[in-house]
């Protein structure tokens, strides 16, 4: 079967513009079997540029019979051969799909969270390591994200691909005139319907998403200073983790943590998420959605944070490109829609109901 040539320009994009892969380099290609064609032209792009594929292919459910069979000694297993592949490695590609969204909806809360605990310095190393490593995660359509996004196959891939294959040198203009106004702030406030909540920032550490770390890109993120916090936030939009989908999320903050939190879905499976170390219950990140062609809430976050005219805080780390400092085995993206909201920074509105006011 034919690969689509939409698969082709997408390999091409992440290999040359984003990762600028180098020759003799090595590149860990990470994907499931519903991201078959991907992972082919990946590969062959990677070997099109002088480097070498080093394939991580996973199947379907293999998540959920880890965690049906794994006794206490798997779960603080650390995974040190992956480890050492990681560490010998100057690119990580992770390619999002799935074949089923609620695969870990019956699994123990609390298994997870352990296991994210062990396995926590491995995505801190290829998450923010990048004089070492450069890493990449991109959306891909398959059909359980189709389903989840409530629209056909057909459909889904043409809002993926028209997401990701976009004039990025374009688009990054647009995106880094609101950073660059970010970053010369040092006090945000959200005020609007479900909303009044407060934050410092280290403004000069904001960020764009331009260098492909996430794909599609869209954002400018930053990291509240660790105990500024204070207000409170309700989500209009369900966060999902582990299949799990937590509902109606309203957190109150105090001195940068989270003192009171209720949901009307899941709400056991958000206090183990506030619960999970000591860390986990402050805010690690403040990020704002600009992608123009993300207009939809379709349940995967890597598209969601992007919706033009929405914010989402996540718990637990904090990247260090934006300062670091709270350290957590989680970090989890909430979505909120501000287009009956404000974002104010250093007292002036420069967002109002989605429009900039700038």
């Amino acid at each position: 079967m034919a690969i689509d040539q939409r698969t082709k320009k997408l390999a091409k994009l992440i290999i040359n513009y984003f990762l600028k892969v180098k020759h003799d380099s090595n590149v860990i290609i990470s994907g499931s079997t519903e991201a078959a064609p991907f992972v082919e032209a990946l590969y062959a792009e990677v070997l099109n540029v002088g480097a070498h594929p080093v394939l991580r292919l996973s199947l379907p459910n293999l998540g959920s019979i880890f965690y049906k069979y794994a006794k206490d000694h798997h779960i603080k297993k650390y995974p040190d051969i992956f480890d050492y592949t990681v560490k010998h490695a100057q690119y990580f590609i992770g390619i999002s799909t799935d074949t089923n969204t609620r695969e870990m909806t019956n699994v123990d809360p609390k298994k997870i969270a352990d296991r994210q605990i062990v396995t926590r310095p491995i995505t801190n190393y290829v998450c923010n390591e990048k004089d070492k490593i450069r890493r990449s995660s991109v959306g891909y359509p398959c059909s359980a994200l189709a389903q989840e996004a409530e629209m056909s196959l057909a459909e889904y891939e043409d809002f993926v691909f028209g997401a990701v294959l976009q004039d990025w040198d374009k688009l990054g203009k647009e995106i880094k005139k609101i950073s660059a106004k970010f970053r010369k702030g040092k006090h945000v406030h959200l005020l609007g319907k479900n909303v009044d909540l407060q934050f410092d920032i280290r403004g000069e550490l904001a960020q764009d998403d331009l260098e492909g770390d996430n794909v599609p890109c869209g954002e400018v993120f930053m990291a509240p200073v660790r105990n500024s916090a204070e207000g409170w936030i309700q989500f209009d939009y369900p966060a999902i983790e582990a299949g799990k989908e937590v509902t109606d999320i309203r957190l109150e903050f105090f001195k940068g943590k989270v003192v009171k939190f209720s949901a009307s879905k899941n709400e056991n499976f958000l206090k183990q998420m506030l619960e999970t170390d000591k860390n986990s219950s402050y805010i690690g990140e403040f990020g704002i959605g600009m992608n123009p062609k993300v207009t939809k809430f379709t349940k995967d976050l890597l598209f969601d944070e992007k919706i033009g005219g929405t914010i989402h805080l996540a718990l637990g780390m904090a990247y260090k490109d934006n300062g670091g400092g709270n350290d957590s085995a989680i970090h989890w993206d909430i979505v909120k829609d501000m287009r009956r909201a404000k974002i104010i920074l250093d007292g002036k509105v420069v967002q109002e109901s989605g429009k900039w006011r700038l």
